[in-house]
């Protein structure tokens, strides 16, 4: 069995989002070498979705160990942290402002996120257009990686951050990611003020969402007068095809929406049916709460790929936190296998209270209150969920 020192270990993390990318910068910053696998061909392969609050004590906690917090206050947006909720008639009902000096949970843009992490990488680190298939390899090590390319090589520790559908969970665990029958289906809204100067009014500058009760609408301001809607459903997981539609006939969604949101408001109704481009279906997804596994010294999760959020604010600083704690305890453990047991010691157990305490909390967008009183129940459940 091979134990080695994290400083000589051939360590992996599968996945170049926010929390693998983390990770991989406190490696770096303390000396430890390390390698991320990314299926994206590039860095511009695709879009990297919306925008997000990192919170002060777990997000930004990461973002200063890795070195990084100032130059993510130079580019947040905490005006971002505005909220609001409207009605079907387009009426605001409730506003929150953050303070002028509010810091807590700024907002910033996936891909501005992610860029800035990856420019403070050591070059090469990334390896792009590598889809991990499969992992296998004895538990004590080394483990083998299976590229899609027909590729492989061999490594002391794999990190799975590789999001819902992680190829490196079933070397852990023979949990699936189980659909919540809840659907998010994204429009996307390009130069706003000129544009769309009606929807830029009524979501402001942060996040702003409204509901009848069965459905509902999640309006989400991001940088360079963008505005991302989802579309907030329960519905059967292949809905669209039911329907007699496919994912790319925006005409015919837009027109099966319309009926389905019939009798709320044209100020409301142009965030379903004015988006610029095609829609992107985003079923929701969770894992088993709790969901744990017998410890390995040579393969672990974070992020996703550990502990399947739904979109109520925590997911990416929850991923970026156990980036953090991983990293740091592989930079004060003698060997791999230390390293790894501590970080799970502490990981799993918040991992499965906070799985279970959010289990079914993306409803409360269904939650109908248009009162003061309606403002300050999504008010309470961020600042919960915030804790």
């Amino acid at each position: 069995m091979r134990n080695p020192r994290p400083a000589e270990a051939r360590i992996s993390i599968i996945g170049a989002g926010p929390g693998g990318l983390t990770c991989a910068r406190i490696l770096q910053r303390h000396g430890i070498p390390v390698t991320v696998y990314d299926r994206d061909a590039d860095v511009h392969a695709r879009n990297q979705g919306g925008s997000l609050d990192l919170h002060a004590h777990d997000g930004q906690l990461a973002l200063r160990e890795a070195g990084l917090l100032d130059q993510f206050f130079a580019i947040a947006r905490p005006e971002g942290q505005e909220m609001r909720r409207f009605d079907t008639d387009g009426n605001v009902v409730f506003r929150q402002l953050p303070e002028p000096d509010d810091r807590y949970k700024p907002e910033i843009d996936r891909g501005v996120l992610r860029d800035m992490l990856l420019d403070s990488l050591a070059p090469g680190t990334v390896q792009w257009g590598r889809a991990l298939e499969s992992v296998d390899g004895p538990t004590g090590g080394p483990r083998r990686l299976h590229f899609s390319d027909g590729s492989t090589t061999q490594t002391d520790l794999v990190i799975g951050a590789d999001g819902a559908f992680s190829r490196v969970r079933p070397a852990l665990s023979a949990a699936v990611p189980q659909y919540t029958g809840v659907s998010f289906l994204e429009a996307r809204f390009d130069d706003v003020e000129k544009r769309h100067p009606g929807i830029a009014e009524l979501v402001g500058h942060g996040l702003a969402t409204g509901t009848d009760g069965e459905r509902a609408l999640a309006a989400q301001r991001n940088s360079g007068g963008h505005i991302r809607v989802y579309i907030v459903q329960r519905v059967p997981l292949h809905w669209i095809s039911e329907a007699g539609l496919s994912a790319d006939d925006t005409a015919g969604l837009r027109a099966h929406l319309l009926e389905q949101f019939a009798g709320w408001s044209p100020r409301v109704l142009s965030m379903i049916a004015d988006n610029d481009g095609p829609y992107v279906d985003r079923p929701l997804f969770v894992l088993p709460a709790p969901h744990t596994w017998e410890h390995s010294p040579t393969a672990t999760l974070l992020g996703d790929a550990a502990h399947l959020m739904p979109p109520v604010g925590v997911g990416v600083n929850l991923a970026m936190l156990d980036a953090y704690e991983l990293a740091l305890a592989l930079t004060r453990a003698d060997t791999v296998r230390e390293a790894v047991r501590a970080y799970e010691e502490t990981m799993l157990p918040r991992s499965a209270e906070w799985s279970t305490a959010l289990d079914g909390a993306a409803g409360f967008l269904f939650d109908r209150d248009d009162s003061h009183e309606g403002g300050d129940k999504m008010r309470e459940l961020k600042e919960e969920i915030n804790r």
